[in-house]
C-alpha cells in the first residue's frame, strides 16, 4: 500500500463523466491522499495505514513546531484511489502497472481504507474509484510525504 499525502489548506475531486465534472469531495484543512495497492496488501495494513495517517503531526502549535495532529486542529481527509502510485518506468518510455492491484482487489481495500479513517473519528470525503478524475489541491507548506506499508 502506498499513500501520497499532502498536506493541504484545501481540495477538491471532481469525477469526469459525459455531462461534464461533478464535485465527488471537497475539503478544507487537512490531508489529501492518493492511494495505492498492490497484490499482496491486505486488511491489516489498511488498518496500520489509517491510524499512521490520523496520528501523523504535521500541523504548526504555537511555537510554530509540526506538533498537531488532524483531530488536534478539526481537519478532514479527501481520499482519492490511484493505482498509478504503482507504476514502473524504469525501462522504456511507457510505464507498466504489473505491480498495481486489479480493482476487484483494490476497491474493496480502498473502500476498507476509507471506512477506517472514518473509524478513527476523521471526516472523510473521496473521488470516485476508477473514474477519471480531477484533483484540485491547494497544497500547505508545501509538506508532502511518500507512505508506504
Amino acid at each position: 500500500m502506498r499513500v501520497l499525502l499532502q498536506r493541504v489548506s484545501r481540495a477538491e475531486v471532481r469525477v469526469r463523466d459525459e455531462g461534464g465534472a461533478r464535485v465527488a469531495g471537497r475539503i478544507g484543512r487537512g490531508f489529501c491522499l492518493l492511494v495505492g495497492f498492490t497484490h499482496a496488501d491486505t486488511g491489516e495494513q489498511v488498518r496500520w495505514m489509517a491510524e499512521k495517517v490520523a496520528g501523523l503531526r504535521l500541523f504548526a502549535d504555537a511555537d510554530d513546531r509540526l506538533d498537531l495532529a488532524l483531530g488536534d486542529v478539526g481537519g478532514a481527509v479527501l481520499v482519492v484511489s490511484q493505482f498509478t502510485l504503482y507504476g514502473d518506468a524504469r525501462k522504456g518510455r511507457r510505464p507498466s502497472f504489473v505491480d498495481a492491484a486489479r480493482p476487484e482487489v483494490a476497491a474493496p481495500l480502498y473502500e476498507a481504507f476509507v471506512a477506517a479513517l472514518r473509524g478513527l473519528g476523521l471526516e472523510v470525503a473521496t473521488g470516485s474509484f476508477g473514474a477519471t478524475m480531477d484533483v484540485e489541491i491547494v497544497n500547505d507548506g508545501p509538506v508532502t510525504l511518500w507512505l508506504e506499508r
